[in-house]
């Protein structure tokens, strides 16, 4: 089983920490992985994406030219990668900023409020998370309780508050995810 990801994004909506929490917890659990990022010509407001590949087998590339699953944060997002997503792919939407629907019939969707969420839970910065869970839940991929080992190795030097309201926005993340 190899599985590939792309999480794509603004700058700033944590699109390469998302990655990273989903390639670390694919460690916890045992498996291979590669996480490959790629950023536009600004860090924050630019875009960004990143690229997952996690495997029970030895990953022989970084690079996918057709995901298993796309996260979208942005409507720029969502038309780009879209096109290249396997057919009977997963796709996952953060429905708070992309107002229409994929083109493409032949995929599963997912919405995400992710943005509203995040402030129901008291901040705004962790949409990624909130989105992480939905992915989480959505895919099987990886498991909550390698999430939550991923996330105490990530802030593993700052407060132990970051840890909790992280954790707190995958598991919000997991109980609204719809698809359509």
């Amino acid at each position: 089983m190899i599985k590939s990801i792309v999480i794509a994004g603004f700058g700033g909506q944590g699109v390469m920490l998302m990655g990273k929490i989903i390639a670390e917890a694919a460690m916890f659990d045992g498996l291979n992985v590669t996480w490959l990022p790629s950023y536009g010509p600004e860090m924050r407001g630019g875009t960004a994406n990143c690229t997952v590949i996690i495997g029970d087998e030895p990953i022989g590339s970084p690079v996918v030219d057709s995901p298993d699953v796309v996260i979208a944060m942005n409507i720029p997002s969502m038309m780009k990668f879209e096109e290249i997503l396997k057919k009977d792919g997963t796709i996952l939407l953060n429905s708070s900023v992309i107002d229409r629907a994929p083109s493409r019939k032949d995929i599963k969707i997912y919405k995400i409020d992710a943005n509203k969420i995040a402030d129901m839970i008291g901040n705004a910065k962790v949409l990624n998370m909130v989105t992480l869970g939905a992915f989480a839940k959505a895919t099987g991929f990886i498991k909550i309780e390698a999430i939550g080992k991923a996330l105490e190795e990530t802030f593993a030097n700052r407060n132990k508050k970051l840890v909790d309201l992280n954790l707190q926005a995958v598991e919000n993340g997991m109980k609204f995810v719809t698809d359509r």
